[in-house]
């Protein structure tokens, strides 16, 4: 086993959280910060180290892995115990307001790596091997290191952007899977027998995402500036192809 040399300060002990703790606690020694109880059951069966707020801010490495409705105000929470010169990093699905806040609420001292992993508990319950990690160097002094930890130690694909670009892009990406995927389950049960590849394949995306939290969704759809002209464009689109079926209309020219 690696030689564990650094303590990591983890905030959530979530679904997120706990798929945190699996692939770096070789690495790092966790101290996290959850008061729920099913925190302190999980740590209690994985031996995860549950300490205060301020001995969990007060780490080199600080990774914040809760809901984005609760991040601005952890990130000044945490501003006044987090060291000179550490790394705080946050794993959410938007970007762009996260990277404001924690760029606003500490010191200019501490580095802002604002990061989102294109995997999660549902897709990488057999690991991470090649699996995307989209990185936004907000306020990072030493960037190869952490890009070298991601490809060759954990195997990750690591691609560098900005906050923008990513919500730009996530807005249809992860955006427009979701609200089908909300959509469908709504629908269900739906057929198992009978079924086509291409329904398959649709079936086996919306399971990939169907465990997600209602709060994820919602933080998806709303949280991310660019992700309501992408449901407008789609909701016309459904709306257009609705009225050609209603009124008998042939092919659209």
């Amino acid at each position: 086993m690696p030689k564990k040399v650094h303590k990591l300060g983890l905030f959530g002990l979530g679904a997120f959280g706990r798929l945190i703790v699996r692939h770096l606690s070789p690495y790092f020694d966790i101290r996290a910060y959850d008061p729920s109880p099913e925190a302190r059951a999980y740590a209690k069966r994985h031996n995860v180290e549950l300490v205060s707020l301020e001995e969990a801010a007060a780490n080199k490495i600080v990774i914040l892995a809760t809901p984005i409705r609760t991040l601005k105000a952890l990130a000044e929470q945490i501003a006044p115990h987090v060291p000179l010169n550490a790394l705080v990093i946050d794993v959410g699905s938007v970007k762009v307001n996260p990277a404001q806040w924690l760029t606003d609420a500490l010191p200019k001292s501490v580095c802002v790596l604002c990061t989102h992993p294109l995997f999660g508990p549902q897709s990488a319950r057999y690991g991470i091997h090649n699996m995307e990690i989209v990185v936004c160097p907000v306020r990072v002094r030493h960037l190869p290191p952490i890009v070298k930890f991601l490809e060759k130690t954990l195997d990750l694909k690591v691609s560098v952007t900005t906050p923008e670009v990513h919500d730009r892009a996530l807005a249809a990406v992860q955006g427009l899977t979701h609200l089908i995927a909300k959509v469908l389950n709504g629908m269900g049960p739906l057929p198992t027998e009978h079924t086509t590849r291409s329904y398959d394949l649709l079936m086996q995306g919306v399971g990939l995402v169907s465990g997600d939290s209602d709060e994820l969704f919602m933080s998806i759809e709303r949280d991310n500036p660019f992700a309501a002209e992408i449901r407008k464009r789609f909701f016309h689109e459904i709306d257009s192809l609705r009225t050609r079926l209603e009124n008998g209309h042939g092919a659209k020219a």
